[in-house]
């Protein structure tokens, strides 16, 4: 059983934890939290769970009731490229920047502001993303529109930009094409992401 699905078993028979409770009950007695953190907010992207705070109380898990309808595991996109969403994208860049001790903040679904923000010591990395789009003129868009995105996050001298998009031919073109210059200029690296969870990025 993967860990969303043991989240939402432990939540169907203890409404109302928070992560700190759900990881002593999966992981046990005072294991890092941040595996919870993670699979909890994808939850709730996937409107699974919805996460609330009261007063000072931490964070609490409560089920939507929708678990049945929704599907878990991220399709394949070299097989169904419908399901490579931004947020699986998110997801997976989550994980991959806390594994180097980057602390993330993201900003799921329709949430406002940069995509995803990590920060380091005295490092800041502010990083766009788009996900697979269905046509190649809607790839086209999108790639120009989350480089359009990316020069208006600009603001910050010191941090370093990225955009993020799957790990697509086509997605791999268009940065291949973007002149050199304006690489150079910008700074902007692109970050490509596989179904299979793989990161790489080109600088």
């Amino acid at each position: 059983m993967i860990l969303a699905e043991r989240v939402i078993e432990t939540l169907k028979q203890k409404s109302g934890l928070s992560d700190r409770q759900i990881a002593d009950e999966l992981l046990g007695k005072d294991k890092p939290q941040q595996s919870i953190n993670i699979v909890c907010r994808s939850l709730e992207s996937k409107g699974i769970l919805v996460r609330r705070k009261i007063g000072e109380d931490p964070i609490k898990n409560y089920l939507t009731g929708q678990e049945v309808n929704i599907p878990l595991k991220r399709e394949n996109p070299d097989s169904n490229s419908k399901y490579f969403s931004e947020d699986a994208i998110k997801e997976v860049l989550e994980k991959w920047l806390v594994v180097q001790d980057w602390k993330v903040k993201v900003a799921w679904g329709r949430d406002h502001g940069v995509d995803i923000e990590a920060i380091k010591e005295n490092r800041r990395w502010l990083i766009e993303v788009k996900g697979h789009g269905s046509r190649d003129a809607m790839r086209v868009n999108y790639f120009l529109g989350i480089l359009g995105e990316m020069l208006q996050r600009m603001e910050d001298s010191n941090a370093k930009y990225s955009i993020a998009l799957p790990d697509i031919q086509q997605f791999r073109n268009l940065w291949t094409r973007l002149p050199l210059l304006a690489k150079s200029r910008t700074g902007i690296t692109a970050i490509f992401v596989t179904g299979d969870g793989k990161v790489s990025e080109i600088r």
